[in-house]
C-alpha cells in the first residue's frame, strides 16, 4: 500500500514538474529533412524527463500566406482562423516552451514558418523558444538570426544555445546525427529550455505579462 502510495505521489510531482513543450518542423518542402530532425530532437526531449512533448508538423496544417486584414495584436487574438489550423493553435495555446526545427533557405527560414508565426500572437507570449537548424555550411544559423528578432518582437524568450547541423546531408546516418557529442549538446539546450519554462510559467500564473 505504501509503495503505491509513493509511486502514485511521484506520479503527480513528476505531472507538476513537467514542461509542455511542442517541438515544431517547420519546413513543408517536397523532400524535406525537418521530420528526421524534429524526430530526434522529440526523442532527446523524452528522455530527458523535463517535458510533456508534442511534435506539431507545419505540413499537417491549414496555413495561408494570406493573413487577415487586422493584426491580432490590435484585434485581441480573436481573428477567425481555417478550421484546418485549429489544432495547431490549440498545441501553440497549451505549450510552456517551443523548439523550432528550421532549413535555412537563402539565408533565411521558410514561408511556411513565417506564416504559422505570423497567424498567432499571444500564444508565444511570454514563452521560451529555443532553435535546433540545419543546412549547409552555415548549419541553418542565419535562418535562426532571423527567428530569434522576430520571435523578441513578439515578446518570446529565446534560449541563446541553440543545435546547428552543418551539411545535415552527410552528418546524418539512419536518423541520427553522427557527431557523438550532439545529445550532449541537446542536453545543454533542453536545461536552458525546462529552466526557462519553469520561471517563465510561474512568472505567467503570478502576474499578468503587461500588454
Amino acid at each position: 500500500m505504501e509503495n503505491t502510495k509513493q509511486h502514485t505521489q511521484q506520479t503527480q510531482h513528476t505531472q507538476q514538474t513537467q514542461h509542455r513543450l511542442v517541438v515544431i518542423t517547420g519546413s513543408v518542402r517536397e523532400g524535406r529533412f525537418g521530420p528526421v530532425v524534429a524526430s530526434w530532437v522529440a526523442e532527446q526531449a523524452r528522455a530527458h524527463g523535463g517535458f510533456d512533448v508534442e511534435v506539431v508538423d507545419l505540413a499537417e496544417a491549414d496555413i495561408p500566406l494570406e493573413l487577415p486584414a487586422a493584426s491580432p495584436k490590435f484585434a485581441g487574438d480573436d481573428y477567425p482562423r481555417p478550421a484546418g489550423m485549429a489544432a495547431l493553435t490549440e498545441a501553440l495555446d497549451s505549450a510552456d516552451a517551443f523548439v523550432i526545427v528550421t532549413p535555412e533557405y537563402n539565408h533565411s527560414y521558410p514561408a511556411s514558418l513565417k506564416a504559422a508565426i505570423d497567424w498567432h500572437f499571444t500564444q508565444w507570449t511570454a514563452k521560451p523558444v529555443a532553435f535546433v537548424s540545419y543546412g549547409g555550411a552555415a548549419g541553418g544559423r542565419h535562418a535562426v538570426l532571423h527567428l530569434e528578432n522576430v520571435l523578441t518582437e513578439l515578446h518570446a524568450v529565446t534560449i541563446r544555445d541553440g543545435l546547428a547541423f552543418p551539411n545535415y546531408f552527410t552528418a546524418w546516418e539512419d536518423g541520427r546525427p553522427l557527431d557523438s557529442g550532439a545529445a550532449g549538446y541537446a542536453k545543454v539546450l533542453l536545461d536552458q529550455l525546462a529552466w526557462w519554462a519553469g520561471a517563465l510559467r510561474t512568472a505567467r500564473e503570478t502576474v499578468p505579462y503587461p500588454a
